[in-house]
């Protein structure tokens, strides 16, 4: 289907002027963008300063007259100085910020051929910055003037590599960027502002796949939404934001919500499934936890990412799909690859940009501004504020910045906790009361991760101790006894355990009795061989 052509540009003052009859017999620009045969346009932004509404209505009409089909808007710009560079650029911008681009469905042409330099400029710089999806259009008048004659007009299609240094002067362009990365949260942590710094570079100038690694609740599918966000604000991706979490996916339903398939590919595949691949098309497809991926889908994918072509299941046609890939995980995938869990060549292929976000324990400094952040939040949901009064501030970030504070759960923890203490405070005042309680229950919190931890560590292990004993013993003690016990449950009877586990000492002993060494060791802890083995102990 052929796209609708929309012209974008200033009014001319002088060259678009006239009334009266011989106003036809002139070259005015504008007019003569929509006098032309083999040119339908089909709508036009028309922008001028106040002072000259007259002429701009007086330009639409001629407009309707020349070409009835062409839909013509006038759009005022209040600009007190048209040489202003910064006050032009600055009414511009916010203009294509609020206006609705629509690149799948429409071509845009940008004309430059009236208004002053400056706007000009400006105009030019929001072409090649994508601020204003398209070309520049340039109009000149025929050699002769005659009636209706609309002279020529020359497209320029910019190449943006050559115009870098441009780019580069606003500055303040990039730091907004990265401020929306950041959901404008005033980050005082120097790695992280330095790792969002390079992500915001990445992000409007590569469609390579980016790899993001961090601990669970450290913000990947936040990160990877807010720079699909910033990429589609730039007319950048015209596609969807399509995100799973891989940990989600087994057997054939991981290749089928991934590729798609056929109608009857596999049981209960009753009808054609585009897959999700074929969803993300010119889009940002966020693929969280992909180390849990099989390995026949990360075949799949390493095509499907390099070739843009793959096999939905079921089907001897190959589909396209042009989507950038932002991969998520909580694992090193270095590990997985030499452990074969993960191909190498999909890790390569991923790896080009690799981040790794901090947990929020790593990032104390930013806890604060990030507790600010979430009560805005909350206020902006309930439409009730609430804010900490000055000691329970200090209580509450004290402990949030030590040890104890374990954060396990990342910016979730944090984002409960803010959520707890502004519902419960009463006239939105968040008192040290409620932060003493808010403590006492994160700390139960994060106590009952490390005591479930223990107890699945030795869950499997036939001991009679106790929760509490397993609490009160060294970490030391604990991952020495685990491994003592493992190979007793390994072993047919305690001489055989005592002689694996004492293989090297035992050479250099005169006397040699391994099985009452370990029954020595497991009496220690009050364990018998029966306990750990279900065997009597060997004579």
């Amino acid at each position: 289907m052929e796209k609708k052509k929309v012209v974008i540009g200033f009014l001319g003052t002088q060259l678009d002027s006239g009334r009266g009859a011989g106003r036809w017999e002139k070259w005015r620009p504008t007019v003569s963008l929509v006098q032309r045969e083999d040119l339908v346009v089909e709508r036009l932004e028309l922008l001028y300063t106040l002072p000259h509404q007259a002429l701009a209505q007086l330009v639409r009409d001629d407009i309707a007259t020349a070409s009835p089909e062409t839909t013509v808007n006038l759009v005022p710009m209040d600009i007190a100085d048209p040489w202003d560079f910064g006050e032009v650029y600055a009414r511009l911008f916010d203009w294509t910020q609020a206006y609705r681009f629509d690149p799948e469905r429409e071509e845009y042409w940008t004309h430059i051929t009236t208004g002053t330099h400056v706007a000009q400029i400006c105009l030019f710089l929001l072409v090649e910055s994508r601020r204003i999806p398209g070309v520049l259009a340039q109009t000149s008048p025929p050699r002769r003037q005659r009636m209706g004659e609309p002279g020529s007009y020359a497209l320029i299609d910019l190449d943006l590599s050559r115009y870098d240094v441009i780019a580069q002067r606003f500055g303040a362009e990039q730091s907004e960027a990265v401020q929306f990365l950041k959901s404008g949260i005033a980050t005082r942590n120097a790695g992280f502002n330095a790792l969002i710094d390079e992500v915001e570079r990445v992000a409007v100038r590569s469609r390579a796949p980016i790899l993001l690694t961090g601990p669970t609740g450290a913000g990947k599918s936040h990160l990877a939404r807010r720079m699909y966000e910033l990429k589609k604000a730039r007319h950048q991706v015209q596609g969807d934001f399509v995100e799973v979490n891989c940990a989600t996916l087994r057997g054939d339903g991981a290749a089928s919500v991934l590729f798609g398939h056929k109608k009857g590919a596999f049981t209960g595949a009753a009808a054609d499934r585009a897959g999700l691949l074929r969803s993300a098309h010119q889009g940002v497809l966020f693929l969280d936890e992909i180390g849990e991926l099989g390995l026949d889908e990360q075949a799949m994918l390493l095509k499907a990412v390099e070739e843009k072509r793959f096999y939905p299941m079921g089907s001897d046609r190959e589909v396209s799909s042009d989507f950038q890939l932002i991969a998520g995980t909580h694992r090193d995938l270095r590990v997985d690859v030499s452990q074969g869990r993960f191909r190498e060549d999909l890790f390569a292929r991923i790896n080009l940009w690799s981040y790794v976000l901090p947990g929020l324990a790593a990032r104390p400094e930013d806890i604060e501004p990030n507790m600010d952040h979430l009560l805005a939040r909350s206020a902006d949901e309930s439409g009730q504020v609430a804010r900490f009064n000055l000691e329970a501030r200090k209580r509450y970030l004290r402990f949030a910045r030590s040890p104890e504070a374990l954060w396990s759960g990342n910016f979730r923890d944090l984002s409960a906790s803010m959520t707890r203490l502004a519902t419960l405070a009463d006239a939105g005042r968040i008192s040290t009361a409620l932060v003493d309680a808010e403590i006492q229950r994160l700390k139960w919190l994060w106590q009952r991760g490390d005591a479930m931890e223990t107890a699945g560590a030795f869950a499997s292990l036939p001991t009679p101790l106790s929760a509490e004993a397993l609490e009160g013993m060294d970490l030391f003690d604990r991952m020495q006894l685990e491994a003592v016990l493992s190979v007793c449950r390994q072993s047919p009877s305690l001489s055989d355990a005592g002689r694996r586990l004492f293989d090297k000492s035992r050479t250099q002993r005169s006397v040699v009795n391994d099985a009452d060494r370990l029954r020595k060791y497991l009496l220690k802890f009050g364990l018998h061989w029966s306990d750990v083995s279900g065997r009597k102990p060997a004579p």
